[in-house]
């Protein structure tokens, strides 16, 4: 009987507590002027739609609170407690429950921070809910889909610039071709002209070809194992006319027996241009070394390195853009496209991997190609790429060496 009553005494007292607490609370509500007040709460139906859609959803009531809102819709920064904070959907919200009519718009809100970034594009709908005078408000984000629409303007912009150039210089070296006939030195010589040009026309169609397919969503097909030094041999072959012309040094390092799991074609392309570029901005008679090594356990890298006019800082963030130009009179002297670098960045991407620079004005450029070793591709592993693996102390040194010779 005892622990019965002292049980009793223990739960009286707990009672109390709980009352005089909620005394408290409600006395404190009151001389604020925010009495506690049950607000609505949306159907199980409603409430489970809402939960699924992928748009920025709020839902306010007679008074433009917040009944619902989605995370997305708060992290966007369009409600703020309890209140739908952009005053343009407020506004809607209110004359949609006036009058019960459904209504559109696009809106952008600001970026949270007050940062100096645009805000984001919305395309709105709100409608109402027919229940409690309740609104619904649903937003998609568009800042995605104008972002590729301004990106796909400006391509289209740029790649109609620079057509109309090689086929403006061909149509006029053609009539220049036709007035001069009876002049065999003339034709000749305007004839070379339009080669030049024809083969200008060619690289840009094709760089926007190879460019095309690397920098959409769609994953590459028929990859297979390939060997990090062919990839370095067959680029250096194909850049070695023009090096020579120059009087430029193409020097590589040591076989390094490591492979990667991609498309062998689109890595020596990538690999090309970024020797192309090197000796595109190279003085005559200096060196572009080209290494590969082993980055980690499971990276490989592919360093070029130049002794060329270097790239500003300001500069580095834009270069692999498309169309961009460090220097455009000696890009159009190279018969570059501009679209050289763009290539390298989306192969790299496109195999996993990445692309970096550093660079100095006045004493070259790195560029280094990082990307992931194929599983299994170890030389230690296999036998038949010990014989051509080196220590990579020497790769290192090479790699120094190449740092080194940048004056």
């Amino acid at each position: 009987m005892e622990i019965v009553a002292g049980l009793t005494g223990l739960a009286g007292l707990a009672i109390g507590l709980t009352a005089g607490l909620a005394v408290r609370a409600s006395e404190r509500a009151q001389r604020t002027g925010h009495a506690a007040q049950p607000g609505p709460t949306l159907p199980p139906g409603i409430a489970s739609v809402l939960a699924v859609l992928r748009s920025s959803a709020v839902v306010i009531d007679a008074e433009d609170r917040v009944v619902r809102a989605s995370p997305a819709a708060r992290a966007f920064g369009m409600v703020k407690g309890d209140r739908l904070v952009v005053d343009e959907l407020l506004a809607m919200a209110r004359l949609v429950r006036r009058d019960g009519e459904i209504r559109e718009t696009e809106v952008q809100v600001p970026a949270r921070g007050g940062g100096r970034a645009e805000g984001r594009w919305f395309a709105v709908r709100v409608a109402p809910l027919g229940i409690q005078r309740l609104v619904l408000v649903l937003a998609e984000d568009l800042t995605e889909m104008r972002r590729t629409e301004a990106i796909r303007r400006d391509f289209v912009a740029n790649v109609s610039h620079e057509l109309k150039t090689p086929v403006g210089a061909l149509s006029l070296l053609a009539e220049t071709v036709a007035d001069a006939a009876d002049d065999p030195e003339a034709v000749r010589r305007f004839a070379g002209r339009m080669q030049i040009e024809a083969v200008r026309l060619n690289n840009l169609v094709r760089d926007l070809m190879t460019l095309s397919r690397v920098q959409g969503e769609e994953p590459l097909t028929e990859l297979r194992p390939v060997a990090l030094d062919d990839v370095v041999g067959e680029a250096v072959d194909r850049c070695r006319v023009k090096a020579e012309t120059k009087e430029i040094e193409l020097v590589t390092g040591e076989r390094t027996g490591l492979r990667v799991r991609g498309d062998e074609e689109l890595l020596v392309t990538a690999l090309r241009n970024l020797i192309d570029n090197a000796i595109a901005y190279s003085p005559e008679r200096t060196r572009v070394v080209i290494t590969a090594r082993r980055a980690d356990a499971e990276h490989a890298e592919i360093a070029v390195t130049d002794q060329g006019i270097g790239v500003s800082g300001a500069e580095l963030e834009r270069i692999f853009e498309r169309f961009y130009r460090v220097d455009p009179a000696r890009s159009r002297q190279t018969g570059g496209t501009g679209l050289g670098l763009a290539i390298v960045k989306h192969v790299t991407t496109k195999h996993g991997g990445e692309v970096t620079v550093w660079s100095k004005e006045g004493s070259g450029s790195t560029f280094t190609l990082r990307l992931p070793l194929l599983r299994g591709g170890d030389p230690a592993a296999d036998p038949a790429a010990q014989s051509a693996s080196a220590p990579q102390e020497r790769q290192g040194a090479v790699t120094d060496n190449a740092r080194e010779a940048t004056p």
